[in-house]
């Protein structure tokens, strides 16, 4: 973390009432990251304090009374927050992934392998490989004796040196098979898998998990790529319209205490919902929030509709933010496309 208050700075706020964000400031921090958390707990316990209600989980926007560490205090909550405005609270700047990226992450569901048994014909393997547009097919014995691969490659090269066409001919050199342990940094493998164009995946047991091919890269990669692009692009259509429409002290009210900039550059996904949203917990900002829609000047446009969408964006944002080795299922992508399609229609030029 950049700074962190001295025992006596702590100290001094022992029966004082502040926003959790304040506290937060007091850290150099803006969110509440797991690494925060434990750094701010630990410096306050450290000085015999703790907060109520506790400072991780309470809202967003919610204040904390600091105390002498195990003793009973019983504080009274703005009734106008609750703990759920703690999900307003966007993934911190930079995170990044928690773990590195195994190539176990990427395999295809169910594994992706379609293998044969040494006994089976070539014109078996091959009529496998053009019915499904497949570039290889692994030859296993079980589930974990691999006894070769037959690609596209080395059916040519048997057929060039008139070897008799079996499975055993028209398989690559043990040399040139492309195996990986499950749990292999996935960007070490991308060499390999460019080379051979393929990696069957082992799992701790030693049996054949899958196969990761460049065909099944492309698509990943193009799968989790184009989340964070729109994801982008509805940001910047968002801060235009809004930049544009609402003015810095309407920004500056939902802004904490510590970082009144009223710049619309400032504001993270929560905070667009709090701009708009005329039913939020927190009902003293609610006329500015109707104020601040009637500046848009869509009248045809849903409001309420409009904010629960932009939530539902900001809640696929964490997640992709958060970097789930996952990509985002068909339907969530479908949410960002679409929202971004309205926003363009409204924002037609960034």
């Amino acid at each position: 973390m950049p700074s962190t208050p001295s025992e006596q700075q702590l100290r001094d706020l022992r029966g004082k009432e502040l926003p959790v964000l304040d506290l937060l400031a007091l850290f150099g921090a803006r969110r509440r990251d797991p690494s925060t958390v434990l750094a701010v707990e630990a410096a306050l316990n450290a000085a015999g304090l703790s907060t109520v209600p506790y400072f991780a989980t309470c809202g967003h926007h919610a204040e904390v009374f600091v105390q002498a560490l195990g003793t009973p205090v019983t504080v009274v909550q703005d009734s106008e927050e609750s703990d759920a405005d703690a999900d307003l609270d966007d993934p911190a700047e930079g995170l990044l992934p928690q773990r590195p990226l195994s190539i176990g992450d990427v395999l295809p569901p169910g594994g992706g392998l379609m293998a044969q048994p040494p006994s089976a014909s070539l014109e078996t393997v091959t009529h496998l490989m053009r019915h499904n547009n497949f570039s290889q097919v692994p030859i296993i014995e079980g589930q974990n004796i691999l006894h070769g691969v037959v690609t596209w490659r080395s059916v040519a090269r048997m057929y060039e040196f008139g070897l008799p066409p079996t499975v055993a001919n028209a398989s690559e050199h043990p040399a040139h098979w492309a195996v990986a342990q499950d749990n292999q940094d996935f960007f070490s493998l991308l060499p390999m898998i460019s080379e051979q164009g393929y990696a069957l995946i082992r799992g701790n047991d030693g049996t054949i998990r899958g196969i990761v091919t460049a065909a099944d890269i492309t698509e990943r990669f193009a799968a989790t790529a184009r989340p964070f692009f729109l994801i982008g692009e509805i940001e910047m259509r968002l801060r235009k319209c809004l930049g544009k429409a609402i003015g810095p002290d309407a920004i500056r009210a939902i802004q904490p205490n510590n970082r009144k900039t009223g710049q619309i550059s400032d504001l993270q996904f929560g905070d667009y919902v709090v701009l708009l949203d005329g039913q939020q917990r927190k009902e003293s900002l609610r006329p500015q929030a109707d104020q601040n829609w009637l500046a848009l000047q869509w009248p045809w446009e849903d409001r309420v509709q409009f904010v629960r969408k932009l939530d539902r964006v900001r809640i696929i944002r964490n997640k992709v933010a958060h970097f789930d080795p996952q990509p985002l299922s068909g339907e969530l992508h479908d949410e960002l496309e679409k929202f971004c399609l309205l926003l363009r229609h409204y924002v037609q030029d960034i």
